[in-house]
């Protein structure tokens, strides 16, 4: 056994002194502050556009405010007892909520002169002796400081032009606005003798309040309800300029040359995922990578809602790194994030990034190796090919790359042709362009009748190596009964000649609720819900889309829309309206009109 060193002969290693301990404020706690902070304002202007409906609609109430803003008192910040006061404080509490930038700095220049006018005049007489000017300044003071305790919160930016549209909704509304109020006040002033100029400022002053501050042009007296309406009409003007201030930017440049060729990149390997993975490739969408470029997430903003569609492209294990970014790039431009046709395993990622979940529908797949026209249940299918069939028709499937030019653009023109309406509709499962040159792998189904005259087509997006995406679907209205399903079926049929495995049909919205609601024992909501959207289907074909589909016994997929607030479900509707093409917004002067940045065109050979 060795023997053991001395501790005489052991050197002495100075004691290393322990780092002195630092007393530090946790960030979480300061953070928990500045959204506390955010939020009370919010809330305080909240309270004012209570306050200020309050006080126009009570009498008592009214007059005590233009009581205290008339003589030797004041009203806290934004409290005037006036609808344009209502409406500039509603729009506020709107934007303010969306932590928006530009709302911080409007509030910071109005409340923060306000209130230093308030101190100053706190230290005179007689507006010290009044215990109501002290609560006012006090509360005016608390609104100024939980905006410079939160600012940090607010950093949503606008758009570059913003201040251009505003400057013309502005121009052109006051002028509008008042003029209608002139001429109004001109007709039903009950004083003869009044000038133009005494009209005018007597309707500028009412646009301000329908207190007493316009009671100052002597040669004015208009009935109550004029009073009203040109209120309305200068807070409606007011209104329309601020949300020109504090609109959301529409996003920036559309998907790139580079962006696509990515894309494709992770579709190529990840592409089997999801069916509707090659609809992101739309070039009227915009991406956002995860920090490894392994996912990725495409959206388009529409009307301030950032519309993603589908699930991640890309490895599962980086969507919640795409999904963060795409989140931290909605937070930064106000936008309101939403996702349409989510699988239920994207849609439980998205879950944990906080937006909640709502069934949409189901998506109809077609598996080839159980597919079969025998049997009792597919016999109105098989009835339908079989009268087509013999009536002379024939199917020609090809992928896009294997068809001419001269005889794509002989299709194309017959697809724009046979469309249902000017409008080119469809986002999160159509690719909304046909004959690309980057879309060589695309199945594109051709249907002749018996005088070789084209009656239809069908085209079909990959689906990764071994399946096929329903994306257009067009026919001529002349043609036989039962023609979209004798090509559906000439696909399923022949579609181990592509190599293809499964098929992805058309989407069902609320097919559960048509399902188990015509079952026995449904209740009387299921029932009811069913019957509304019967009713509705006389136009907009929800139930038919989904007996069309359950013909060929699919195996149903249910996809969802997620959202991060139940109140944003009408916005994102609207959105996903336009975004489909079902709603038009109305043209914009071209002085107004926002335009994407123009991105490269993509050259790539077929």
């Amino acid at each position: 056994m060795p023997a053991q060193q001395s501790s005489l002969n052991t050197p002495q290693v100075p004691a290393q002194r322990k780092p002195r301990a630092r007393i530090s404020f946790p960030r979480t706690g300061d953070g928990r502050l500045r959204k506390r902070a955010a939020t009370a304002t919010v809330w305080y202007l909240r309270l004012q556009v209570v306050l200020n409906i309050v006080a126009v609609v009570s009498l008592p109430f009214r007059e005590e405010v233009h009581e205290h803003n008339g003589g030797a008192f004041f009203t806290p910040y934004l409290a005037t007892a006036g609808l344009g006061s209502a409406a500039l404080a509603l729009f506020l509490a709107v934007v303010m909520r969306r932590r928006k930038r530009a709302a911080w700095v409007f509030n910071l220049l109005l409340a923060g002169p306000l209130f230093s006018l308030y101190v100053l005049a706190l230290t005179r007489d007689p507006y010290r002796e009044h215990l109501f000017n002290w609560l006012s300044a006090t509360l005016t003071g608390l609104f100024v400081a939980a905006l410079l305790l939160g600012r940090r919160e607010f950093d949503a930016i606008g758009d570059r032009s913003n201040p251009r549209l505003a400057l013309a909704v502005g121009t052109g509304g006051t002028l509008l606005s008042a003029a209608l109020g002139t001429l109004l006040v001109h007709e039903t002033n009950k004083l003869p003798g009044a000038t133009l100029k005494d009209e005018i400022a007597y309707t500028l002053l009412r646009g301000i309040s329908v207190g007493p501050l316009a009671d100052r042009v002597d040669a004015v007296d208009a009935p109550r309800w004029t009073d009203v309406i040109v209120n309305v009409l200068i807070a409606a003007t007011f209104l329309l300029v601020l949300y020109a201030c504090f609109r959301a930017p529409r996003g920036a440049c559309l998907l790139a040359a580079e962006d696509e060729r990515k894309l494709r990149a992770l579709l190529d390997r990840h592409g089997e995922r999801d069916s509707l993975g090659y609809f992101a490739l739309r070039r009227d969408k915009a991406v956002v990578f995860s920090p490894s470029g392994k996912a990725a997430v495409t959206y388009r903003v529409v009307g301030g809602v950032s519309l993603a569609s589908g699930d991640p492209l890309g490895d599962l294990e980086a969507w919640p790194g795409a999904i963060d970014a795409w989140l931290a790039e909605a937070r930064r431009h106000a936008w309101t994030p939403a996702v349409m046709g989510a699988s239920e395993e994207a849609g439980t990622v998205y879950a944990r990034h906080g937006l909640d979940a709502l069934e949409l529908g189901d998506e109809a797949i077609v598996d080839l190796a159980d597919f079969t026209l025998e049997g009792r249940a597919m016999r109105v299918v098989r009835q339908a090919h079989n009268r087509v069939r013999r009536a002379g028709y024939t199917v020609r499937i090809r992928r896009h790359e294997e068809i001419p030019d001269e005889e794509m653009a002989l299709l194309v023109d017959r697809a724009d042709h046979w469309r249902d309406g000017t409008t080119e509709r469809g986002f999160s499962m159509a690719l909304g362009r046909l004959g690309d040159p980057g879309d060589g792998r695309c199945v594109m189904l051709e249907c002749r009748d018996a005088d070789d005259v084209p009656r239809a087509l069908l085209s079909f997006v990959p689906w990764g190596e071994q399946g096929l995406s329903l994306d257009l679907m067009r026919r001529d209205r002349d043609c036989e009964n039962g023609l979209m399903e004798y090509m559906v079926v000439e696909l399923l049929l022949r579609a181990e000649e592509l190599g293809v495995q499964r098929v992805s049909l058309n989407f069902a919205m609320f097919r559960s609720v048509f399902e188990r609601g015509s079952r026995l024992g449904a209740g009387p909501v299921l029932r009811l819900w069913r019957s509304v959207l019967t009713f509705f289907s006389r136009w907009w074909q929800i139930e038919s889309l989904y007996r069309a589909n359950a013909k060929y016994r699919p195996v149903w997929e249910p996809r969802f829309l997620l959202f991060a607030k139940s109140s944003d479900i009408p916005r994102i509707g609207l959105a996903s309206a336009r975004a489909e093409g079902f709603l038009a917004p109305p043209a914009l002067p071209a002085l107004t009109r926002r335009r994407h940045r123009t991105c490269p065109e993509v050259t790539s050979p077929r």
